[in-house]
């Protein structure tokens, strides 16, 4: 191997995926002068399972990587939440606060994910698309990854990438964390999103739609579920129609979920176009790891960013924002350890992740997780949907509080309520 060919296979940092949590991390530390190697085991434009709407949090971030997000470039805008249940509809704007834009997007993950990718490409990242990454390269000596082994292009080549820090932003599976032995907690809760797309005239809708009441009715009795459906505009002649579960009822194995979905979409309006002629796709599934159900966040020089880590949330099954924010959180602690001049300093400021991500998240996590087993119980479901709707202003907080959108300091009661919860919560 020459000289050149091993300074193109070393960098400062390996950012394994390139989805909003690696693209994110590998845009953040390229622009803070670090080398970074981004490896992507597909090549763009390809497809993700995803509701494809992004709330205000999500918004945030694509403004902090610079990202052009005006209607002229693609982006369809949306004001807020339609929630429907029990007969009921509430349109529900998102809230105007100090540390969150008061709008959400929409844009469909094969387009969104490559231009993250392209960000983080055009900030100095080097991107290796078709890059299959398998085994890590482990120090025999401490343990510590210090690289990884790929195969890249249509060929195959086996090639070793090396990097003295690597992320961990390989999704759901992420084959690189369980070789460092990091498993999934099976007492953290887990999802499961299944989605088509329809041509339909409600393409264009500006709020993204709810369904909080998804029934199961095979049995003599009508179960209602825990998940919610949802019906999100697209902009260009089709809408994301798909639903959430979670795992925390009896029938999340033993139902077909494409077959709930179908059933759902048939009982829907016809004019709105979801019907089996009008599918431009398959319905396909995926995974929502949840909580943080996978820890350590760092350990020997490895670090867990977006579904690697379990970072979605569990109120509301959001997943890319809290994807793109713990890539910029690697990325600042990242750019803060290389900074030090000892091993032992480095090592220092990188423990410190774990701590930062349980900082920001883990009291809201908890939270989340005393949530899906309230609404794992059918009665309380039921109880839910049926009088929660009636209530406005309970059900503006609910939204500040399922969608995580509160200020910090200051705000209103209600923010001021959610963000003391939030702190007293335990934070695992």
């Amino acid at each position: 191997m020459t000289d050149t060919d091993l300074n193109e296979r070393s960098a400062d940092v390996i950012v394994v995926g390139a989805g909003p949590a690696g693209s994110a991390t590998a845009y953040h530390l390229a622009k803070s002068g670090l080398d970074v190697l981004l490896l992507e085991k597909t090549a763009f434009p390809r497809e993700k399972v995803c509701g494809d709407g992004l709330t205000p949090r999500a918004t945030k971030q694509l403004v902090s990587m610079g990202i052009d997000i005006s209607e002229e470039a693609g982006w369809l805008r949306n004001k807020g939440l339609r929630i429907i249940a029990g007969g009921t509809r509430l349109q529900l704007d998102w809230p105007e606060l100090a540390s969150f834009p008061d709008y959400g997007l929409v844009r469909r993950r094969d387009d969104f994910d490559e231009q993250l990718a392209r960000a983080a490409q055009k900030a100095g990242a080097r991107l290796h698309e078709r890059c299959n990454v398998g085994a890590p390269v482990l120090d025999e000596r401490t343990g510590r990854i210090t690289g990884v082994e790929a195969r890249v292009g249509e060929e195959k080549t086996p090639v070793t990438f090396h990097a003295p820090l690597v992320v961990a932003a390989d999704g759901n599976s992420t084959r690189l964390s369980l070789a460092m032995g990091l498993h999934r907690r099976e007492d953290r809760p887990m999802g499961v999103a299944v989605r088509t797309y329809f041509t339909s005239p409600r393409h264009d809708d500006d709020y993204l739609e709810s369904w909080l009441e998804l029934w199961d009715r095979r049995g003599a009795e009508d179960r209602l579920l825990p998940g919610y459906g949802w019906v999100f505009g697209m902009g260009d002649g089709t809408s994301n129609v798909g639903l959430g579960i979670l795992n925390s009822s009896s029938a999340f194995k033993e139902l077909d979920w494409r077959e709930v979905l179908k059933a759902w979409c048939a009982s829907m309006p016809e004019d709105w176009g979801y019907t089996p002629e009008n599918m431009t796709g398959p319905i396909r599934g995926a995974a929502l790891p949840m909580a943080f159900n996978r820890q350590p966040h760092y350990t020997k020089g490895l670090l867990l960013v977006g579904d690697a880590g379990g970072l979605v949330n569990p109120f509301n099954g959001e997943g890319i924002a809290y994807a793109m924010e713990s890539g910029h959180i690697a990325a600042d602690v990242i750019v803060q350890a290389h900074a030090r001049q000892t091993p032992a300093g480095r090592e220092l400021a990188l423990q410190r992740y774990p701590k930062v991500l349980k900082d920001t998240y883990g009291g809201y996590y908890s939270l989340g997780r005393a949530f899906v087993k309230l609404i794992g119980n059918p009665r309380v479901m039921k109880l839910a949907t049926e009088r929660g709707l009636t209530h406005p202003m309970l059900m503006r907080f609910t939204l500040k509080l399922l969608a995580n959108l509160t200020d910090p300091t200051g705000g209103d009661a209600m923010d001021r309520v959610i963000n003391g919860l939030s702190k007293v919560a335990p934070r695992s």
